[in-house]
């Protein structure tokens, strides 16, 4: 039992003492493994520089200007990562402790963000079993919207993913987005969403943002997912949810200085990589096709860049026998999804046909 517990560690060692001669690994772990391209080296470096705290970095203040034009909102603010700009995105339409948010029980704000939204924010979560399309049932949540009572949470906000990771990268349509917009409007709630990979959504439906996201309040986009950028996300809304998000990044130790040396990456992320996302929605299909053919389960045919699959039915192998034969020949890939019987395979611009 302790050799089977210290197994990751010791892969891990073993692999740091054979990489300097070892070919580098197909690593689909993750779309954040990626590294910065020679180009985008060079906008980093010759990035004009200020003080973003006090509002004086001009590449920063490029960057949020571009993306709030792109989604249509009046502003925005630059963020270190995706786990920060969410949760002061949602802690800026929450006035006050004891708040609510309602969102989906396999999104990333619920699984993967260490519960911050209650940890950090004293904000009440409320979580709704998700379709097998990887949407909210709006009638379902209008039903769990709390009525006034001092027995119970005041609902606040409704939150939803954009591509749904866990579900499969599954992208989200406009008209389901703007269905759970009425809801909100009508009940006088805020809708945010987490889109990590929001850009894989616009390309995958060929959708701008600013009409996939005409009637959301507030939008986190990832820059160093598919797009590439080494770190940064940026949230975008109205400008007094902006004046407020900014105050909970600074209690929250996100200001950052002379941030331009990062956010002149996300610029050139922005220029340039969101068209070849595409590249990589369809090799994860054809990828897809190929490991059906070899007996892979494949649920769902990949609509972006994720892929999850499970082992061949009546395999001997079990999840982490494959993953560990995998990591062995250098195919790094993830495993324990859907209750532990899908893996994970994430295409980024590291990954080509060669491959």
């Amino acid at each position: 039992n302790r050799r089977h517990a210290f197994e990751p560690v010791r892969r891990l060692l073993l692999r740091s003492r054979s990489m300097a001669s070892a070919p580098a690994p197909i690593d689909f772990r993750s779309d954040t493994v990626t590294q910065p391209c020679d180009d985008m080296k060079k906008a980093m470096i010759s990035a004009p520089l200020g003080d973003d705290v006090m509002g004086e970095d001009p590449t920063v203040l490029k960057l949020e200007s571009m993306l709030a034009s792109q989604f249509g909102k009046e502003a925005a603010l630059f963020f270190p990562t995706g786990t920060q700009s969410n949760l002061c995105g949602v802690m800026a339409h929450c006035h006050g402790r004891g708040s609510e948010v309602l969102l989906g029980a396999n999104s990333h704000l619920c699984l993967y963000e260490h519960g911050n939204l209650s940890t950090l924010g004293g904000i009440h979560s409320r979580q709704i079993p998700e379709r097998s399309d990887a949407t909210l049932d709006p009638v379902t949540v209008e039903k769990m919207i709390r009525v006034d009572d001092p027995h119970f949470p005041r609902t606040d906000v409704v939150c939803i993913e954009n591509t749904h990771n866990v579900l499969g990268g599954v992208p989200l349509p406009k008209s389901y987005i703007d269905s759970l917009s009425k809801v909100c409007v009508s009940n006088n709630l805020k809708l945010h969403i987490d889109g990590a990979r929001i850009m894989n959504a616009c390309v995958a439906m060929d959708v701008s943002a600013e009409d996939l996201c005409e009637n959301v309040d507030s939008v986190s986009i990832c820059l160093s997912k598919g797009l590439g950028s080494p770190v940064g996300s940026v949230l975008v809304g109205s400008e007094d949810l902006i004046y407020l998000a900014r105050r909970q990044r600074k209690a929250c130790g996100g200001g950052m200085r002379q941030a331009g040396v990062i956010a002149g990456a996300g610029i050139f992320a922005i220029e340039n990589n969101v068209e070849r996302l595409a590249d990589d929605h369809a090799r994860a299909k054809a990828l897809a096709s190929v490991m059906k053919s070899a007996g892979f389960v494949i649920d769902k045919e990949p609509q972006t860049n994720l892929l999850f699959f499970g082992v061949p039915d009546g395999s001997k192998l079990m999840q982490e026998d494959v993953i560990a034969r995998a990591d062995d020949a250098g195919i790094l890939f993830g495993g324990g999804y859907s209750g532990g019987t899908r893996c994970r395979i994430a295409i980024h611009k590291h990954i080509t046909d060669a491959c």
